[in-house]
């Protein structure tokens, strides 16, 4: 199915394209995607990979299959998901210093376990008392914003990085954590992700699970960094209890076991604490910078988008009511997900013996699914490269297929927090484009780099400018936060 770039009754018809990685004109050797690999995992892609369906190729002694056709993400990653639910060993290898048996790397009884527990605590329904968070912190981000002098240069990255960190940071611990325990987990996962390797040559040498890896000792430096924290704010939960309200560690704490009634023990709640951190600030955080970057390409997305948040909110902020108005500022966020996608590579082994379009796929072959690829399929979409959220709006535009839009990953093990990090996506890009522009720095070529998720490279610089008639009226201004409430500063 092709999805149109034309939405009914407004059109884009030159669309932007945004950077992405040189396609190689030829399949390269494996040694040489491996290299590549080992700097920016989306790079060793040739040109011809964006549309074929089904593909094998032997990486050193490992085969490896991708899906990259809906019929096929449908087979690997739903009909026959109890055979590839297990994570690839490159990425368990790679997580477990940080997420131990956590929900994202866990597998067989033990990820229905948790999942049973995990995904009602972060579910849709709950967005009501999460959503205030949102707004809140980012009309704080945007007061600091506005002190700023006109056409100052921020880190559009890192500014989000913080945004994302704070409201993941009250989401999951409360109000009560300090500001040198909030530095230190956001600076322990940053840490982490650029010590951390992404290539297990181990696995695909044919070594098996349980001969060591070696690591770099940052890794473990700031794995440990982190779980001292979040086991300071566990113990200081279950002793004083959720008394600003309903966390996700609260909720964690008083989870039970549906079967047996039996609660999380405490590795086990810091252990889904850290996925559920590092799902909702990292991947939220480079979401919204990609987006400040295609807005500033693309003016007539810009223009379009403020004239939607003008008319559905009139200056004022953004509340959880308003995200079924926002409809442009979410295929905005959609189409930026579609392009961008947060963890482009999603990587599963083979538990047994299966079959897939006449072909063998071998007990321990690696099954790929990769939105990189699908969501650019130049059989599946139109304009694939270009920057059009047009394409997921208007009653002429067919809602693109489930298979081949896949930015929380599909089947079971679909991302639990994908509520909560669309709509703090919509609520985050509502607040701070009311109220300003953002433009990319001179002389700055952005390009996209994948180590454990995609980023804008290490850094996005781009100028502020404040919006003319975009200031909120005094009424509606945010509260000053305080230094308990706001761990960064940024009140």
């Amino acid at each position: 199915m092709i999805h149109s770039s034309t939405a009914s009754g407004v059109e884009n018809p030159g669309g932007f394209i945004p950077p992405f990685p040189h396609r190689w004109p030829r399949a390269l050797s494996p040694w040489q995607r491996l290299r590549l690999a080992r700097k920016n995992l989306i790079a060793p892609f040739e040109a011809a990979a964006f549309e074929f369906d089904f593909v094998s190729v032997k990486v050193l002694t490992k085969r490896v299959f991708v899906c990259n056709s809906p019929q096929t993400v449908q087979w690997a990653f739903g009909i026959k998901n109890e055979v590839f639910e297990r994570k690839s060993p490159a990425m368990r290898h790679m997580l477990r210093p940080l997420l131990g048996d956590g929900l994202f790397i866990s597998d067989g009884a033990t990820w229905r376990k948790r999942r049973r527990i995990v995904a009602p605590i972060i579910h849709a329904s709950r967005l009501s008392a999460f959503a205030p968070v949102m707004t809140e912190t980012a009309l704080a981000l945007g007061e600091r914003w506005s002190r700023l002098p006109a056409g100052a240069t921020i880190d559009a990255l890192s500014e989000m990085a913080a945004l994302t960190a704070e409201i993941i940071c009250r989401s999951i611990f409360g109000r009560e954590l300090r500001q040198e325990q909030a530095r230190a987990v956001v600076e322990g996962f940053n840490q982490f992700q650029r010590a951390v390797s992404r290539i297990d040559l181990l696995s695909f040498l044919g070594l098996p699970d349980w001969v060591p890896r070696l690591r770099r000792v940052e890794v473990y430096r700031s794995a440990k960094r982190i779980h001292r924290v979040i086991d300071e704010i566990i113990a200081t939960q279950r002793d004083r209890g959720d008394a600003e309200g309903a966390s996700v560690i609260g909720g964690l704490i008083d989870a039970r076991d549906p079967d047996t009634g039996a609660p999380l023990d405490a590795m086990a709640v810091r252990n889904e604490a850290v996925v559920i951190f590092m799902a909702g600030h990292e991947t939220t955080a480079n979401t919204l910078a990609f987006a400040w970057y295609l807005l500033s390409q693309a003016p007539e997305v810009e223009a379009r988008l403020r004239e939607e948040l003008d008319t559905v909110l009139g200056g004022r902020p953004p509340t959880l009511a308003d995200v079924p108005k926002l409809e442009f500022t979410r295929a905005v966020v959609e189409e930026t997900l579609r392009l961008y996608p947060p963890i482009p590579i999603l990587a599963r082994e083979a538990l047994t013996d299966e079959t897939i379009v006449g072909g063998q796929v071998p007990k321990g072959s690696i099954v790929m699914v990769i939105p990189w690829l699908l969501h650019r399929n130049r059989k599946l979409w139109d304009r694939p490269d270009h920057f059009l959220p047009e394409r997921f709006l208007g009653a002429n535009v067919p809602t693109p297929d489930k298979w081949h839009y896949v930015p929380f990953s599909i089947g079971p093990r679909v991302c639990a927090g994908m509520a909560f990090g669309l709509t703090e996506a919509i609520l985050c890009v509502a607040t701070l484009a009311q109220r300003f522009t953002l433009r990319l720095a001179a002389g700055h070529e952005m390009q996209p780099i994948c180590r454990v998720s995609l980023r804008p490279g290490d850094s996005l610089p781009m100028t502020i400018h404040r919006r003319a008639g975009g200031a909120l009226p005094a009424t509606q201004e945010a509260a000053p936060v305080t230094a308990a409430a706001c761990p960064f500063g940024h009140g």
